[in-house]
Protein backbone atom coordinates (compact mmCIF):
# COMPACT_ATOMS: atom_id res chain seq x y z
CA UNK A 1 0.00 0.00 0.00
CA UNK A 2 2.81 2.31 -0.01
CA UNK A 3 2.42 4.26 -3.09
CA UNK A 4 -1.19 4.79 -2.54
CA UNK A 5 0.05 5.76 0.86
CA UNK A 6 2.04 8.09 -0.89
CA UNK A 7 -0.60 9.60 -2.99
CA UNK A 8 -2.93 10.39 -0.72
CA UNK A 9 -0.42 12.27 1.83
CA UNK A 10 0.87 14.05 -1.72
CA UNK A 11 -2.69 15.23 -2.76
CA UNK A 12 -3.67 16.24 1.29
CA UNK A 13 -0.42 17.96 1.63
CA UNK A 14 -1.25 20.04 -1.83
CA UNK A 15 -4.60 21.33 -1.00
CA UNK A 16 -4.69 21.53 2.94
CA UNK A 17 -1.09 21.48 4.31
CA UNK A 18 -0.66 21.06 8.15
CA UNK A 19 -3.94 23.60 9.30
CA UNK A 20 -2.83 26.69 11.57
CA UNK A 21 -5.98 25.47 13.66
CA UNK A 22 -4.31 22.12 14.46
CA UNK A 23 -0.79 23.55 14.41
CA UNK A 24 -1.72 25.84 17.56
CA UNK A 25 -2.64 21.99 19.60
CA UNK A 26 -0.41 19.79 18.21
CA UNK A 27 2.82 20.77 17.32
CA UNK A 28 4.47 19.88 13.72
CA UNK A 29 6.34 16.29 13.98
CA UNK A 30 9.83 18.43 12.85
CA UNK A 31 9.45 20.24 16.28
CA UNK A 32 9.20 17.20 18.05
CA UNK A 33 12.66 15.73 16.18
CA UNK A 34 14.05 19.63 16.39
CA UNK A 35 13.68 19.36 20.72
CA UNK A 36 15.64 16.51 21.46
CA UNK A 37 18.26 17.32 18.64
CA UNK A 38 18.43 20.40 21.05
CA UNK A 39 18.59 19.04 24.01
CA UNK A 40 21.31 16.09 23.17
CA UNK A 41 23.18 18.77 21.69
CA UNK A 42 23.56 21.09 24.80
CA UNK A 43 24.26 17.82 26.71
CA UNK A 44 26.77 16.04 24.36
CA UNK A 45 27.84 19.72 22.50
CA UNK A 46 30.58 21.05 25.34
CA UNK A 47 33.18 22.97 22.95
CA UNK A 48 35.83 22.13 25.66
CA UNK A 49 36.23 18.69 24.57
CA UNK A 50 38.73 17.61 22.36
CA UNK A 51 37.51 18.29 18.24
CA UNK A 52 37.17 13.75 17.72
CA UNK A 53 35.05 13.50 21.13
CA UNK A 54 32.76 16.65 19.64
CA UNK A 55 32.65 14.66 16.49
CA UNK A 56 32.23 11.33 18.04
CA UNK A 57 29.04 12.89 20.16
CA UNK A 58 27.59 14.14 17.14
CA UNK A 59 27.44 10.82 15.53
CA UNK A 60 26.31 9.93 18.65
CA UNK A 61 23.17 12.21 19.04
CA UNK A 62 22.06 11.26 15.23
CA UNK A 63 22.12 7.46 16.43
CA UNK A 64 19.60 8.46 19.58
CA UNK A 65 17.32 10.24 17.64
CA UNK A 66 17.51 8.03 14.43
CA UNK A 67 17.14 5.28 16.77
CA UNK A 68 13.83 6.80 18.17
CA UNK A 69 12.23 7.67 15.13
CA UNK A 70 12.94 4.05 14.17
CA UNK A 71 11.26 2.52 16.80
CA UNK A 72 8.25 5.21 17.14
CA UNK A 73 7.46 4.59 13.40
CA UNK A 74 7.74 0.80 13.07
CA UNK A 75 5.55 0.75 16.27
CA UNK A 76 2.64 3.20 14.61
CA UNK A 77 2.94 1.02 11.49
CA UNK A 78 2.75 -2.36 12.80
CA UNK A 79 -0.14 -1.36 14.97
CA UNK A 80 -1.87 0.30 11.85
CA UNK A 81 -1.93 -2.98 10.26
CA UNK A 82 -3.91 -4.45 12.52
CA UNK A 83 -6.76 -2.17 11.79
CA UNK A 84 -9.23 -1.68 8.80
CA UNK A 85 -7.66 1.52 6.80
CA UNK A 86 -4.74 1.74 8.80
CA UNK A 87 -2.90 2.58 5.75
CA UNK A 88 -4.80 5.54 5.21
CA UNK A 89 -4.01 6.90 9.13
CA UNK A 90 -0.39 6.43 8.14
CA UNK A 91 -0.81 8.55 5.03
CA UNK A 92 -2.09 11.16 7.37
CA UNK A 93 0.64 11.02 9.38
CA UNK A 94 2.99 11.27 6.57
CA UNK A 95 1.01 14.55 5.24
CA UNK A 96 2.99 17.04 7.38
CA UNK A 97 6.47 15.72 6.79
CA UNK A 98 5.73 17.04 2.77
CA UNK A 99 5.63 20.67 2.30
CA UNK A 100 4.25 21.61 -0.80
CA UNK A 101 1.65 23.81 0.19
CA UNK A 102 4.20 25.37 2.65
CA UNK A 103 6.96 26.52 0.30
CA UNK A 104 4.68 27.30 -2.09
CA UNK A 105 3.31 30.02 0.29
CA UNK A 106 6.28 31.30 1.84
CA UNK A 107 7.92 31.81 -1.49
CA UNK A 108 4.49 33.80 -2.48
CA UNK A 109 4.77 35.94 0.51
CA UNK A 110 8.24 36.89 -1.13
CA UNK A 111 6.46 37.72 -3.99
CA UNK A 112 3.80 39.72 -2.76
CA UNK A 113 5.91 41.44 -0.08
CA UNK A 114 8.40 42.68 -2.96
CA UNK A 115 5.43 44.58 -4.32
CA UNK A 116 5.06 46.42 -1.23
CA UNK A 117 8.61 47.14 -0.64
CA UNK A 118 12.33 46.48 -0.48
CA UNK A 119 12.10 46.18 3.88
CA UNK A 120 8.84 43.85 3.40
CA UNK A 121 11.22 41.62 0.61
CA UNK A 122 13.68 41.36 2.78
CA UNK A 123 11.67 40.24 5.87
CA UNK A 124 9.89 38.10 3.95
CA UNK A 125 12.53 36.59 2.40
CA UNK A 126 14.46 35.94 5.49
CA UNK A 127 11.76 33.54 6.65
CA UNK A 128 13.24 31.00 4.24
CA UNK A 129 16.70 31.49 3.85
CA UNK A 130 19.91 31.51 6.02
CA UNK A 131 21.77 34.37 4.83
CA UNK A 132 21.52 37.89 5.68
CA UNK A 133 18.84 39.83 3.93
CA UNK A 134 19.30 43.34 5.48
CA UNK A 135 21.03 44.38 2.05
CA UNK A 136 19.69 42.63 -0.28
CA UNK A 137 18.45 44.33 -3.36
CA UNK A 138 15.51 43.55 -5.54
CA UNK A 139 17.59 41.19 -7.56
CA UNK A 140 18.98 39.31 -4.31
CA UNK A 141 15.67 38.60 -2.86
CA UNK A 142 14.23 37.32 -5.98
CA UNK A 143 17.62 35.31 -6.51
CA UNK A 144 17.37 33.72 -2.80
CA UNK A 145 13.58 32.93 -3.08
CA UNK A 146 14.06 30.78 -6.43
CA UNK A 147 17.19 29.33 -4.97
CA UNK A 148 15.33 28.37 -1.74
CA UNK A 149 12.30 27.20 -3.59
CA UNK A 150 14.19 25.15 -5.83
CA UNK A 151 16.58 23.58 -3.62
CA UNK A 152 13.18 22.93 -0.68
CA UNK A 153 12.20 21.10 -3.92
CA UNK A 154 14.08 18.61 -3.62
CA UNK A 155 14.67 18.87 0.51
CA UNK A 156 11.31 19.53 1.35
CA UNK A 157 8.99 17.63 -1.20
CA UNK A 158 11.16 14.76 -3.39
CA UNK A 159 13.16 13.29 -0.51
CA UNK A 160 10.79 12.86 1.39
CA UNK A 161 8.26 11.29 -0.85
CA UNK A 162 10.99 9.26 -2.41
CA UNK A 163 11.78 8.09 1.08
CA UNK A 164 8.03 7.58 1.48
CA UNK A 165 7.77 5.34 -1.32
CA UNK A 166 11.07 3.31 -0.43
CA UNK A 167 10.48 2.77 3.22
CA UNK A 168 7.08 3.94 4.49
CA UNK A 169 6.21 5.47 7.19
CA UNK A 170 9.64 4.81 8.71
CA UNK A 171 11.53 6.02 5.67
CA UNK A 172 10.02 9.57 5.32
CA UNK A 173 10.28 10.10 9.41
CA UNK A 174 13.99 9.09 9.15
CA UNK A 175 14.61 11.24 6.12
CA UNK A 176 13.04 14.40 8.03
CA UNK A 177 15.37 13.96 10.96
CA UNK A 178 18.33 13.70 9.38
CA UNK A 179 17.33 16.54 7.63
CA UNK A 180 16.04 18.39 10.77
CA UNK A 181 19.52 17.49 12.31
CA UNK A 182 21.45 18.91 9.47
CA UNK A 183 19.77 22.25 9.31
CA UNK A 184 19.91 22.70 13.51
CA UNK A 185 23.74 21.24 13.34
CA UNK A 186 25.29 20.45 10.21
CA UNK A 187 26.80 23.92 9.73
CA UNK A 188 30.96 24.68 9.23
CA UNK A 189 31.21 27.11 12.21
CA UNK A 190 33.78 26.73 14.84
CA UNK A 191 30.77 25.62 17.32
CA UNK A 192 29.28 22.70 15.06
CA UNK A 193 31.53 22.33 11.99
CA UNK A 194 33.02 18.45 14.51
CA UNK A 195 29.42 18.08 16.54
CA UNK A 196 27.31 18.12 12.86
CA UNK A 197 29.67 16.49 10.68
CA UNK A 198 27.99 13.09 10.85
CA UNK A 199 24.52 15.10 10.16
CA UNK A 200 25.60 17.21 7.51
CA UNK A 201 27.14 14.25 5.69
CA UNK A 202 24.17 11.83 5.99
CA UNK A 203 21.92 14.23 4.85
CA UNK A 204 24.27 14.33 1.44
CA UNK A 205 23.73 10.96 0.67
CA UNK A 206 20.24 10.64 1.82
CA UNK A 207 20.24 13.55 -0.76
CA UNK A 208 21.77 12.20 -3.76
CA UNK A 209 18.83 9.82 -5.64
CA UNK A 210 16.70 12.93 -4.56
CA UNK A 211 18.44 15.94 -5.66
CA UNK A 212 18.67 14.42 -8.94
CA UNK A 213 15.37 13.52 -9.80
CA UNK A 214 14.07 17.03 -8.99
CA UNK A 215 16.96 18.44 -11.58
CA UNK A 216 15.30 15.61 -13.76
CA UNK A 217 11.23 16.94 -12.57
CA UNK A 218 12.22 20.88 -13.55
CA UNK A 219 13.76 19.94 -16.80
CA UNK A 220 10.39 17.39 -17.59
CA UNK A 221 8.09 20.33 -16.36
CA UNK A 222 9.86 22.70 -18.07
CA UNK A 223 10.23 20.93 -21.60
CA UNK A 224 5.91 20.53 -21.23
CA UNK A 225 4.64 23.77 -19.97
CA UNK A 226 5.04 27.10 -22.26
CA UNK A 227 7.43 29.38 -21.41
CA UNK A 228 10.17 27.25 -20.30
CA UNK A 229 13.22 25.75 -21.57
CA UNK A 230 13.71 22.11 -21.12
CA UNK A 231 16.27 21.42 -22.42
CA UNK A 232 18.22 24.34 -20.92
CA UNK A 233 17.51 23.12 -17.65
CA UNK A 234 18.80 20.07 -17.71
CA UNK A 235 21.91 21.31 -19.89
CA UNK A 236 22.64 23.60 -17.07
CA UNK A 237 21.89 20.76 -14.18
CA UNK A 238 24.68 18.18 -15.73
CA UNK A 239 27.33 21.42 -16.57
CA UNK A 240 26.65 23.62 -13.11
CA UNK A 241 25.72 21.81 -10.60
CA UNK A 242 28.63 20.02 -9.61
CA UNK A 243 30.50 23.41 -8.86
CA UNK A 244 28.15 23.91 -6.02
CA UNK A 245 29.91 23.53 -2.86
CA UNK A 246 27.15 21.19 -2.02
CA UNK A 247 27.10 17.75 -3.95
CA UNK A 248 23.53 17.82 -4.37
CA UNK A 249 21.99 21.50 -4.24
CA UNK A 250 23.52 22.29 -7.20
CA UNK A 251 21.04 20.36 -8.87
CA UNK A 252 17.95 21.63 -8.27
CA UNK A 253 18.87 24.96 -8.85
CA UNK A 254 21.20 24.64 -12.01
CA UNK A 255 17.64 23.22 -13.07
CA UNK A 256 15.28 26.09 -11.99
CA UNK A 257 18.47 28.14 -13.25
CA UNK A 258 18.17 26.67 -17.00
CA UNK A 259 14.16 26.32 -17.31
CA UNK A 260 13.75 30.06 -16.31
CA UNK A 261 16.91 31.38 -18.41
CA UNK A 262 18.53 33.32 -15.26
CA UNK A 263 21.87 33.56 -13.87
CA UNK A 264 21.57 32.31 -10.37
CA UNK A 265 24.33 31.68 -7.51
CA UNK A 266 27.15 34.68 -6.50
CA UNK A 267 28.00 36.03 -3.68
CA UNK A 268 26.16 35.32 -0.26
CA UNK A 269 26.44 36.81 3.19
CA UNK A 270 25.90 34.69 6.17
CA UNK A 271 26.22 36.41 9.91
CA UNK A 272 28.56 38.69 7.95
CA UNK A 273 30.92 35.91 6.10
CA UNK A 274 31.20 36.24 2.27
CA UNK A 275 30.31 32.90 0.69
CA UNK A 276 31.26 33.45 -3.22
CA UNK A 277 28.20 30.64 -4.66
CA UNK A 278 29.89 29.62 -8.05
CA UNK A 279 27.03 30.51 -11.25
CA UNK A 280 24.17 28.25 -11.82
CA UNK A 281 22.81 29.17 -15.46
CA UNK A 282 23.85 31.73 -17.83
CA UNK A 283 21.42 34.09 -18.36
CA UNK A 284 20.38 37.35 -16.51
CA UNK A 285 20.10 38.55 -13.43
CA UNK A 286 16.53 37.68 -11.64
CA UNK A 287 13.87 40.14 -10.92
CA UNK A 288 10.67 40.07 -9.05
CA UNK A 289 8.73 38.99 -11.91
CA UNK A 290 10.40 36.27 -11.58
CA UNK A 291 9.40 34.47 -8.52
CA UNK A 292 6.38 34.27 -10.10
CA UNK A 293 7.67 32.39 -13.33
CA UNK A 294 9.62 30.21 -10.75
CA UNK A 295 6.68 29.04 -8.72
CA UNK A 296 4.72 28.20 -11.97
CA UNK A 297 7.62 26.11 -12.99
CA UNK A 298 7.06 24.64 -9.08
CA UNK A 299 3.54 24.11 -9.43
CA UNK A 300 4.07 22.10 -12.86
CA UNK A 301 6.65 20.19 -11.66
CA UNK A 302 4.49 18.86 -8.86
CA UNK A 303 1.78 17.93 -11.06
CA UNK A 304 4.26 15.60 -12.43
CA UNK A 305 5.23 14.23 -9.14
CA UNK A 306 2.05 13.41 -8.41
CA UNK A 307 2.07 11.03 -11.36
CA UNK A 308 4.60 8.75 -9.80
CA UNK A 309 2.93 7.12 -7.11
CA UNK A 310 -0.41 7.24 -9.29
CA UNK A 311 1.75 5.02 -11.48
CA UNK A 312 3.11 2.74 -9.28
CA UNK A 313 -0.53 2.19 -8.03
CA UNK A 314 -1.76 1.44 -11.53
CA UNK A 315 1.09 -0.80 -11.93
CA UNK A 316 0.34 -2.94 -8.67
CA UNK A 317 -3.34 -2.94 -8.59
Amino acid sequence: MTPAIALVALLLDRFLGYPAALARHVPHPVAWSGALIARLELALNDPRLPRTTRRRNGALMLAVLLAATAATTIAIVLALRQIPLGWLVEALLATPLLAQKQLGQAVEAVAGALRVSLDSGRAAVAHIVGRDTEALDESGIARAAIESLAENTSDGIVAPLFWLLLLGLPGIALYKAINTADSMVGHRDERYAEFGWASAKLDDLVNIVPSRLTAALLAAAAALWPGFDGKGAWHAARRDSARHFSPNAGWPEAAMAGALGLGLGGPNSYRGRIVDLPPMGEGRPPVASDINRALTLYRATLFLLLGLPAVLVLLLS
